[in-house]
């Protein structure tokens, strides 16, 4: 076997593991020959149910509610997923491959051959929702500037580069940048996953398991292999509990109630920074992401408004608008990873438009918050003396 397949012994249980580099033909070709060579019982695959289904269905785009994404707050998940799908699939081209080649061979592998088929992955949304949780406020701003700046960087990415990924050192350096910029995403987008994906692959029905998965998690599965790991809890996202944006609401409410009561041109004054600042800026974002009018117009009415609740926000109302407007179009779906591998095609499809209208009415209010909320204390302090 090539340097690619890894053979691990777990009590009676052959594991193959064959790292793999998403987007190399290469990758394809080991998973051929150690399919081969093996012969399994088990494939398991670095796929949870929701990429599957895209894989085995890549038309799934066409049925997506983009209403219900909006009220069911999928926005972020959604643009992340869309950024990350197209960055793939960029890299993809320049190699002449087929982003998930390898993923699909082990699928029609397991139903030609009538295999078990294991996906063996945690769910991309458990994994980003845990993430987010843990992070920080300065964090999260830092990861989201990273990717997006990375998108669309032009660099060409060579089968050698590639292939240089697939190396120990260079692998395990690569995790430890990671961890160090950002320790909390390298535990739960790396060390997380590798001990759910060794739970899954351990546990495969069979003696023989073949194990298709990215080559950053080798590492960890086998360190993991001996261990007693809980899938339950792993798969657990717990609601972070903040208790800012009811106390900032709360405060600017109180306020403003005890300024009018005591010098009520100063407090009309301040409803009206909190109304200008919140409606301009959040319109903006809406103008900014090329939104209708009309989309413009609900953001610049809704703000003031929905600021004061925690649970609303101007993009959610605005971003419905825009949707009922310009709804998208089948092709809008077809065409949503090839549109966003460039900057102006995520303006360009109704789309990645819409949650961008929502993702900016949001961004530019919450700007408005701290602009009129400095404000308002200051006039406040003013009517104290």
């Amino acid at each position: 076997m090539n340097e690619n397949i890894v053979r691990l012994d777990y009590q009676d249980k052959e594991i193959y593991l064959v790292k793999t580099a998403h987007v190399s033909k290469n990758s394809v070709e080991d998973v051929q020959s150690c399919f081969d060579e093996v012969k399994p019982d088990s494939i398991c695959i670095e796929l949870d149910q929701d990429r599957y289904n895209k894989l085995k269905n890549p038309e799934k785009w066409r049925e997506t509610d983009i209403v219900k994404i909006i009220k069911d707050r999928q926005v972020g998940f959604l643009l992340v997923n869309v950024i990350l799908s197209s960055f793939q699939k960029r890299i993809a081209r320049s190699m002449d491959s087929t982003s998930g080649a390898e993923m699909m061979l082990g699928m029609k592998l397991a139903e030609e051959n009538d295999l078990n088929l294991v996906l063996a992955d945690r769910s991309v949304k458990t994994t980003f929702s845990r993430i987010w949780n843990k992070l920080q406020t300065g964090e999260k701003l830092k990861l989201l500037s990273g990717i997006i700046t990375s998108i669309f960087e032009d660099e060409d990415i060579s089968e050698e580069d590639l292939a240089k990924l697939k190396e120990a050192d260079a692998l395990e350096a690569a995790i430890l940048d990671i961890g160090k910029e950002f320790p909390t995403v390298k535990q739960v987008l790396v060390d997380e996953r590798d001990q759910y994906l060794c739970q899954k692959i351990k546990t495969a029905p069979g003696k023989k398991i073949m194990a298709i998965i990215g080559a950053a998690h080798s590492f960890g599965i086998k360190d993991n292999l001996d261990k007693d790991i809980d899938i339950a809890e792993l798969d657990t996202v717990e609601k972070k509990k903040s208790y800012l944006k009811y106390i900032i609401p709360i405060a600017i409410i109180g306020i403003i109630a005890w300024t009018i009561i005591n010098n009520r041109d100063m407090g009309l004054s301040q409803i009206k920074s909190w109304a200008l600042w919140h409606g301009i800026l959040s319109a903006l974002g809406v103008l900014l992401a090329l939104g209708h009018p009309l989309s413009i117009l609900t953001a610049f009415i809704a703000a003031p408004l929905t600021s004061l609740n925690p649970l609303l926000a101007s993009g959610f109302f605005a971003g419905l608008v825009e949707a009922s407007i310009r709804k998208p179009k089948v092709k809008d779906f077809e065409d949503i990873v090839e549109d966003t591998s460039t900057l102006k095609g995520f303006w360009k499809n109704r789309v990645t438009r819409t949650l961008l209208v929502v993702l900016f009415a949001n961004i530019f209010s919450s700007i408005g918050t701290f602009i009129s909320g400095f404000d308002i204390v200051k006039k406040f302090i003013e009517s104290l003396g």
